[in-house]
C-alpha cells in the first residue's frame, strides 16, 4: 500500500469521511500526522469514522464537520465555518460522491444528483476554500475522479439530464469527466496566477466500497447487495485509497497530474493515461465558466 509521507502540522479536509477510500484516507493522513478534518452528511456515521481515526495514533487530531455537497448551502456553511475557525487549510481532498441511482434524483437546487453532489459541490467548496488555501505555504486540492470518466461527455445543453431521459452511468459518467476537468484547469488557473498551489486527481480503480449500494440502493425498499462474487477483479477501500492519497500528499505530484491503480481496476498507483476528451483544454475552461455561473462563486481576484 502507498506509504503516506509525514503531514506533521498539515490541515486536511477530507470529504466523504465517514466510509469507503475517505475514511480509509483520513485515517491514514491522520496517521502520519495530520489534523485532519471529516466532512461528512451523517452525523452518527461521521462520529464512528473519527473514532477509528483518532485510534490510528495516541496523539491523532481529527473532528467532524458536516457538509452535504447536494446542497450549496450546506456548502457555504461550512466553508464559513472553516474559514472562521482557520487562518489557513493545506489540503482538500474531493473525495466524496454518488454512483448510478436508479433514477434522476435531484440535489436541493435542483440539479441532477450525481452532477450536483460530484461536481457542482467540490466545485464550490473548492472555489470557496481557495482564500484558506492559498494561504498556506504548499497548498493542495486533491480530486477524485472515476475510471468511468474515460467514457464520460459533457453535454452543455443538458447538464442536468432534463431533457434527454435519463441514463444512470451516462450522469455518472460526465459528472467524474467533470471532476477531472475541475482537477486541471485549477492547476491551469494556478500556474497561470504564479500561486503555489498543486491541483491533481486520481481514480480508485475498481475499489469495493459502499459507493456501489448507496446510490442503487435510493427508493428501493431493499438495499442492493454488492456481489463479492463479480467476475471483474477489485481492491478492499485501503488498496483502493492509495491513488488520491498520493495525488493528495506525495511531495513529488506535479499539478494537474492524475493517478490510477497500475493495471486500471488494481494495482498500486502510478500517473494514469489521459484520453482526448480528458486533455481538452477549450472544454475544461468552458465548464469552468459554467459552473462558476451555476454555482454563484469565483477563485479569489488575487
Amino acid at each position: 500500500m502507498y506509504t503516506v509521507p509525514d503531514q506533521t502540522g498539515h490541515t486536511v479536509v477530507v470529504t466523504g469521511a465517514n466510509s469507503g477510500t475517505g475514511r480509509e484516507a483520513a485515517k491514514r493522513l491522520a496517521a502520519a500526522g495530520a489534523h485532519v478534518i471529516l466532512a461528512v452528511r451523517n452525523p452518527d456515521k461521521g462520529a464512528d469514522a473519527l473514532a477509528e481515526v483518532l485510534a490510528t495514533r495516541t496523539d491523532a487530531q481529527a473532528e467532524v464537520r458536516l457538509l452535504d455537497l447536494a446542497d450549496l448551502a450546506s456548502v457555504r456553511a461550512f466553508a464559513d465555518g472553516l474559514t472562521g475557525d482557520l487562518d489557513h487549510l493545506d489540503t482538500l481532498v474531493n473525495n466524496a460522491g454518488v454512483m448510478v441511482p436508479p433514477q434522476r434524483y435531484a440535489t436541493a437546487d435542483g440539479h441532477e444528483l450525481q452532477w450536483g453532489t460530484n461536481f457542482l459541490g467540490p466545485f464550490a467548496l473548492t472555489n470557496l476554500l481557495l482564500p484558506l488555501l492559498l494561504a498556506a505555504p504548499a497548498p493542495r486540492v486533491a480530486t477524485m475522479t472515476s475510471g468511468v470518466a474515460n467514457r464520460g461527455s459533457i453535454d452543455f445543453d443538458d447538464l442536468d439530464w432534463e431533457r434527454r431521459p435519463y441514463r444512470a452511468w451516462a450522469a455518472y459518467g460526465q459528472s467524474k469527466l467533470a471532476d477531472l476537468h475541475l482537477a486541471r484547469h485549477l492547476a491551469h488557473l494556478a500556474a497561470g496566477r504564479g500561486w503555489a498551489l498543486v491541483s491533481t486527481a486520481a481514480h480508485p480503480g475498481f475499489t469495493r466500497t459502499n459507493l456501489q449500494v448507496t446510490g442503487p440502493s435510493m427508493g428501493k425498499e431493499r438495499q442492493v447487495r454488492w456481489s463479492p462474487g463479480s467476475l471483474l477483479p477489485s481492491m478492499d477501500a485501503p488498496e483502493g485509497a492509495g491513488s488520491i492519497l498520493l495525488a493528495a500528499a506525495d511531495p513529488g505530484a506535479p499539478s494537474g497530474a492524475y493517478y490510477g491503480p497500475r493495471f486500471g481496476l488494481v494495482g498500486e498507483p502510478r500517473p494514469a493515461r489521459l484520453n482526448r476528451r480528458m486533455r481538452d483544454d477549450a472544454t475544461a475552461g468552458r465548464l469552468w465558466s459554467a459552473a462558476e455561473e451555476i454555482t454563484s462563486t469565483a477563485v479569489p481576484a488575487r
